[in-house]
């Protein structure tokens, strides 16, 4: 399908039309006197009114330097139209979700806890274990944010799985900071998820501390999220032991103020209509993964894009070619 991009720019072609009524409007009346304000003059004025010749007494060279004209200038204004061919291309979406992926990466995941008797922090399982479900989402459109002190896009929704396992590759505990924004996690993932199709929003949120930054209460992002169809399945990571060891400054202490506020990381799963899962260890992570895995899909969704091949070189070509004649005939002329 043909399709001129720049369609007004069609308004120009009775320019030289216009400019040359007006010339012969003004030959029409009185001539002054010759003026002194130096200009700019035409090198052979008589080769200039040939162009423009009219009528039974023109020619038949001035009639074919006229014709190289006008082609010249139709072709362009053709050009400047911008025309291109639009070829149909249609894109099928197979069932499944738009999903966004919230971690926690504040320094409390680098807790030793979940390691199964291994000096394993809990971002180290988290990264494995998330990789692994990544790479099976086939047919989901998956995004990642980060969050510790403040919440960051680190991968708007996209098909390309590969980009997104990447990045949870490199997630290091602390590179968020060492609070933790959970409300604010959950309000850029509805911001990013709002319009996509009703249905397939799901936000999958990866904690393991009590909200204690941001500018958002979590309650609060949660309910807004369930006013736009967003369900928010909530993973809260970490052991039930009473003193936790964690890596500081290179070395292993163990803290008892690593705690989870699991009330609200509930509260945040019932308000949305999504489900709380606890991950006390990486083989409970793993069980939660295949869990959310066996969740409905939206049904699929088909949609046809128009790709443009730009086809302005054609005419451009065609006016350089009536341009290059001219210049041989002008050439031939003078000689």
């Amino acid at each position: 399908m043909l399709e001129l991009h720049w369609p007004w720019a069609a308004l120009a072609l009775p320019l030289p039309w216009l400019l040359t009524l007006r010339r012969r409007r003004a030959g029409s009346r009185p001539t002054a006197s010759p003026s002194t304000t130096p200009g700019l003059r035409h090198p052979h004025p008589e080769r200039l009114s040939a162009v423009f010749a009219t009528g039974a007494g023109a020619t038949g060279d001035a009639r074919l330097t006229r014709l190289l004209w006008l082609l010249l200038w139709l072709a362009l204004v053709a050009a400047l139209t911008r025309p291109q061919w639009l070829t149909p291309h249609t894109e099928i979406s197979t069932p499944g979700y738009d999903l966004m992926l919230a971690v926690d990466a504040s320094h409390s995941m680098a807790a030793l806890d979940l390691g199964d008797g291994r000096q394993l922090d809990r971002m180290q399982v988290v990264r494995t274990v998330m990789d692994r479900f990544v790479a099976g989402r086939r047919g989901d459109r998956v995004g990642l944010i980060l969050f510790g002190a403040q919440a960051f896009v680190l991968t708007p929704l996209t098909l390309d799985r590969a980009a997104v396992r990447q990045q949870l590759a490199d997630l290091v505990p602390g590179v968020a900071g060492a609070a933790t924004a959970l409300g604010d996690a959950i309000a850029l993932g509805t911001l990013k998820l709002r319009e996509r199709p009703a249905g397939s929003r799901v936000l999958l949120l990866i904690a393991d501390g009590d909200n204690n930054a941001g500018s958002f209460d979590p309650r609060e992002a949660a309910r807004l999220a369930a006013q736009y169809g967003i369900r928010i399945h909530v993973i809260g990571v970490g052991s039930q032991q009473q003193r936790i060891p964690i890596r500081e400054e290179g070395r292993i202490r163990y803290r008892d103020d690593l705690t989870m506020d699991e009330e609200t990381l509930r509260a945040i799963a019932a308000l949305t209509g999504g489900d709380y899962f606890r991950a006390t260890d990486g083989d409970a992570l793993a069980r939660i993964s295949a869990q959310i895995d066996g969740l409905e899909k939206t049904a699929s969704e088909a949609r046809t894009l128009y790709l443009p091949q730009p086809l302005y070189r054609w005419p451009l070509l065609l006016a350089l070619a009536a341009l290059l004649a001219l210049g041989i005939r002008d050439r031939g002329v003078a000689s």
